[in-house]
Parts: structure tokens; sequence; C-alpha cells
């Protein structure tokens, strides 16, 4: 698999993009950054990358999720990412981005972890994530 493919899916506050393919150079970048921009204009802020599938990545590839982070950042996001593989992991491990990115194997984690910044927006409990996890499963965060 080559070009990437872009899944969006909305878990309350956060939206998950499931990525799969290769992020290189060329269309597929452009497809991310745009991505990015068009999530950033809707105010969807809070973005997990789930990177489970993603078979390659390349410097460019990285320099655009880089672009994507510090984008969210400057508009009061938070950009994190979910199943890293050991490939892209060591590549960010010899870029230093590591330090740079939240990155979790949990999904149900990763969506929780957004909770610090829901309240630091003044959003009540009961808004921060009441969402559907694992499919049928459902939490709700208790005060």
């Amino acid at each position: 698999m080559n070009d990437l493919m872009i899944i969006e899916r909305q878990l309350a506050n956060v939206t998950v993009l499931n990525l799969a393919g290769n992020i290189k150079i060329g269309i597929n970048n452009v497809r991310l950054r745009v991505t990015f921009r068009i999530l950033i204009k809707e105010r969807k802020n809070y973005i997990l990358l789930n990177l489970a599938e993603v078979s390659q990545i390349d410097s460019s590839g990285l320099g655009e999720l880089i672009a994507g982070y510090v984008s969210v950042k400057k508009n009061g996001g938070e950009l994190k990412l979910l199943h890293v593989n050991t490939l892209v992991r060591e590549l960010m491990i010899l870029t230093k981005l590591l330090t740079v990115f939240e990155i979790f194997e949990d999904e149900n984690e990763a969506i929780l972890s957004f909770q610090r910044s829901f309240e630091n927006f003044g959003m009540k409990q009961s808004q921060i994530i009441t969402a559907e996890l694992d499919k049928s499963l459902i939490k709700t965060l208790k005060p």
C-alpha cells in the first residue's frame, strides 16, 4: 500500500485519524497537510493520529507531523500519536521527536489523556468525554 488513506472519526471532542499507507514526500504529505488545515479550520484541535497501519515514513513525513503538531498547538489544541510501529518509533528516537509527541498504545488512555486540556478550557466533567470506546464500551469520566 503506497497511498496514504485517512479515515476520520470523532470520539466526543477528540478527532481520531486512522492513517494507513506511507507518509512520504509527495501527494501523501499533501493529504496529511490538507487534513490538518481542514480540522483546524473546523476547530477540531484535539487530534489523535492512529499510526497502526502506517508502513513507512520519511523525513518529509516527519516534517508534516511536526508542522501539524505546531499548527494544532498554535490554535490551542493537542496532537498525540497512537500505535507507533517499531520502524517509525526508531526514526523518532533518532530524530529526538519521541520527546515531542505524547505516544500511546491504548486508544482509551489516549482519549482520556485529553481530559486535562478540556478542563483547562472550563468544560464540565460530563462534557469532557462520554464516548464509544472499543466499539460498544462506553466510559464516562467521574468527578
